[in-house]
């Protein structure tokens, strides 16, 4: 079997905590800070080891706290290419405030890349694609990169003849489009400033989607619509697929575990319905653990089965 590359232009270090109670003005007496790795592709990775399958994380890596990011991916095995940048690696910072079971999160800015370091990482991809079947591009893109960096993304991923794998948005995600992406999930905003489409119904999404697969640049398009579920549209075919109620405890990473349950699913060849359902009990289960935990595997595999029993909401 070929392997999984997963790219995150943006990682980051998780720092999550929490306290009995949030008051201005006060100083706040916090439980011990747990930190885990994050960005995009990273939590994808992670994903999929938790679903036992193997990928590659490439990723920016800056001064101590890049270090540490290493660190961390090691101590989950996490197999890891890291490139060195000039900035250093992010902190983000999550706290739970326990009266209210509320969380809140601080996204710091990504670092931008400096001069030669995008050419570094597309110089890595190109490298590794060639033992890809998958490559997995997610997260924000930092300042400093190109336009049209995930056009040349999809342009290695073609020559390769591996199918790219993409969450993000912005120009950027506009000029791969055009280029050629094998999965899309957008959510429901970023379908809009894609399409000029209000998608705030089944049809409308639907709509939408069918304008991104229309122009054989997109196979296919899932949007991600919160604890709605999620819709699946290619040229042939569309479903509505509900997502399961759970009881949440924290949204962190429950979009890339949902990318990282979808490409499980066409890694194993699942039809686009089972598919997208796997991606749904990924996110849905990854919500149902405080702070960036991800998900337990036990609980993918009850949600899944749950889905897989209910009836079809829409399908053409």
């Amino acid at each position: 079997m070929k392997h999984i590359l997963t790219l995150t232009l943006s990682p980051t270090i998780d720092k999550s905590t929490s306290v009995e109670k949030i008051i201005a003005e006060h100083k706040l007496n916090c439980d011990e800070p747990k930190f885990e790795p994050g960005g995009g592709g990273i939590n994808v990775s992670r994903a999929l080891k938790r679903l036992g399958l193997t990928s590659t994380a490439v990723f920016t890596s800056g001064g101590l706290s890049g270090k540490l990011l290493q660190e961390l991916l090691h101590k989950e095995q996490i197999e890891q290419h890291p490139i060195e940048t000039f900035n250093l690696t992010r902190e983000n910072f999550i706290v739970v405030n326990r009266a209210t079971n509320e969380q809140l999160r601080f996204g710091m800015p990504a670092p931008a890349l400096v001069e030669g370091e995008e050419e570094t990482i597309l110089k890595a991809v190109k490298q590794m694609a060639a033992k890809a079947s998958y490559i997995v591009a997610s997260g924000s893109i930092p300042k400093g990169v190109s336009t049209d960096f995930l056009a040349k993304v999809a342009r290695i991923a073609h020559q390769e003849d591996a199918r790219l794998v993409i969450d993000t948005s912005g120009e950027a995600l506009e000029q791969a489009i055009e280029e050629g992406i094998y999965l899309l999930k957008p959510n429901q905003n970023e379908l809009r400033k894609l399409t000029g489409i209000e998608a705030e119904d089944n049809d409308a999404i639907e709509e939408a989607a069918r304008i991104i697969v229309n122009k054989d640049k997109c196979g296919i398009v899932v949007v991600s619509m919160g604890p709605q579920g999620a819709y699946v549209v290619t040229k042939d075919y569309a479903e509505f697929v509900s997502a399961p109620s759970v009881k949440k405890r924290s949204t962190v990473g429950a979009g890339d575990s949902m990318v990282a349950g979808m490409v499980y699913g066409c890694v194993n060849n699942y039809d686009l319905g089972h598919m997208v359902r796997m991606g749904i009990a990924c996110g849905s289960a990854a919500t149902m653990n405080h702070g960036t935990e991800l998900f337990k595997k036990e609980d993918v595999d009850r949600l899944y089965e749950w889905l897989n029993k209910q009836t079809t909401n829409y399908l053409v």
